[in-house]
C-alpha cells in the first residue's frame, strides 16, 4: 500500500503536467482551426451592414438574456434599422463556434461596427453607461436622424 505522502507526491506530479495544446505555443494553431470557408462567410457577414450583431435568436425573439440586452441597448442608442443586421448563431453550429474563433472572444452575442469587433454584452453595457457607445455610433453615422435635424436654412 502507498503512503499518504507518496500519493500526494504522485498527484502533484500529475497536476504539474500541463496540456501542451493549451499553451501559448499552440495558440496560432488553435486559431487556424476555423475553416477558410467559415472565415470567408463571417467576413462577408460582418460586412453586410455597418452594425452587425451575432446573437442567439433574432432581434424580435432573442433566445438568451444577453442577446436581449444587446438588442435593447442598440435600440436605446437609436441604431438605424436600415444600417443594422443580426445573425442567429443557433441556426448554424459552424457559425456559432467560428465567430468565437474569428473574434477571439468566447461568448455570444458579439457586436461589430463598421467591420470592427466591439465586444459582447458586458462591453456594450459598459460603453452604454459611460457614453462611449453613443459616441462611436454617432461617429459611424448609424443612428436614426432625429426629426427636424435635417440641415436646412431657417426662413427669415
Amino acid at each position: 500500500m502507498l503512503s499518504r505522502s507518496a500519493l500526494s507526491a504522485a498527484g502533484n506530479a500529475l497536476r504539474s503536467r500541463r496540456n501542451p495544446l493549451l499553451s501559448s505555443r499552440f495558440a496560432a494553431l488553435q486559431k487556424a482551426f476555423i475553416s477558410s470557408e467559415t472565415r470567408k462567410a463571417i467576413d462577408k457577414a460582418v460586412g453586410t451592414a455597418p452594425v452587425v450583431l451575432f446573437m442567439k435568436g433574432t432581434p424580435e425573439t432573442p433566445q438568451c438574456g444577453f442577446s436581449r440586452a444587446s438588442i435593447q441597448i442598440l435600440g436605446l442608442q437609436g441604431v438605424n434599422p436600415q444600417k443594422f443586421t443580426a445573425f442567429n448563431v443557433l441556426e448554424d453550429e459552424e457559425l456559432r463556434q467560428g465567430i468565437k474563433e474569428y473574434s477571439d472572444w468566447p461568448t455570444i452575442p458579439q457586436l461589430y461596427v463598421d467591420n470592427e469587433f466591439v465586444g459582447g454584452t458586458d462591453i456594450l453595457m459598459s460603453m452604454h453607461q459611460d457614453g462611449s457607445l453613443a459616441k462611436l455610433l454617432e461617429e459611424k453615422d448609424v443612428l436614426v436622424e432625429a426629426e427636424g435635424s435635417e440641415t436646412s436654412t431657417p426662413s427669415p
